[in-house]
């Protein structure tokens, strides 16, 4: 079937480029019909009607046709508004925007998402609110590894699966290893007892239910080399905005007194 009825759906505008003169080409996540590429006519135009509704990090309801090939098409826009701080701040834009890029390479187009619609608005939604981007970043990144076809074992020793002892993270293993097997494997990530606890909380946490979390900043730049090294070793995975974000922490270094 090349096309569905038209029908109202929740989105989150994750990009946008121009189309021809006057037009654009609008990729939404939605709830329902995963990610899809829709065709704005005149988008482009000044006084367009729809202006707002398709600006990036905006997300509410839309009415359109979703065509299960080829290009989708948006008629209005019933309710909506953008994530404001995240828009006016260039470091909160990175995250936000490495996080929607992540969850763009991580599903094909067309795929229902099922839960992770809500977890990548609930993520966005925690930054803008003003949680630490970085830690919410962690968190879907963690998360999204088993989408990837990396499910590191997180719950014990890959070995003996003992808890009891000091944990590390083997990439060899592709795991964690207790103390009494450190031996196997002297690559391993030599992390701080506090890094791999939040390694191991990150993977089981429910952003539907996260309150508040703070991290010393030492231990996040830890998590930040850990898990940099998990997406390029394992996933072989690497994004422009992940870049962005990784020269934005050059910037601060240089400006540091």
């Amino acid at each position: 079937m090349a096309q569905r009825e038209i029908t109202d759906f929740n989105g989150i505008v994750m990009l946008r480029k121009d189309y021809r003169e006057r037009d654009m080409l609008v990729k939404i996540l939605t709830d329902r019909f995963g990610k899809k590429m829709f065709f704005i006519r005149g988008a482009r135009k000044k006084g367009f009607r729809l202006a707002a509704a398709i600006l990036p990090f905006t997300h509410g309801t839309f009415v359109g046709n979703i065509r299960d090939e080829g290009l989708s098409f948006i008629n209005t826009a019933k309710e909506y508004r953008q994530w404001q701080t995240i828009s006016q701040d260039i470091t909160l834009n990175a995250y936000a925007t490495y996080i929607l890029s992540l969850v763009d390479a991580a599903f094909p187009d067309g795929q229902p998402l099922e839960r992770w619609y809500e977890q990548t608005d609930l993520a966005l939604r925690y930054i803008d609110d003003g949680f630490d981007p970085q830690i919410i970043t962690n968190i879907m990144e963690v998360q999204l590894l088993q989408i990837f076809g990396v499910a590191p074992r997180l719950e014990s020793c890959v070995v003996c699966q003992r808890t009891d002892l000091p944990l590390d993270y083997s990439q060899s293993y592709g795991g964690l290893l207790c103390q009494q097997h450190w031996s196997l494997d002297p690559y391993r990530f030599h992390a701080s007892a506090r890094a791999i606890y939040l390694l191991r909380l990150f993977s089981v946490i429910d952003l539907r239910k996260l309150n508040s979390i703070t991290v010393k900043a030492a231990t996040k730049q830890e998590l930040r080399r850990m898990l940099d090294r998990i997406y390029q070793d394992s996933v072989g995975l690497s994004l422009k905005s992940k870049h962005f974000i990784d020269e934005m922490a050059k910037w601060d270094d240089l400006l540091k007194p």
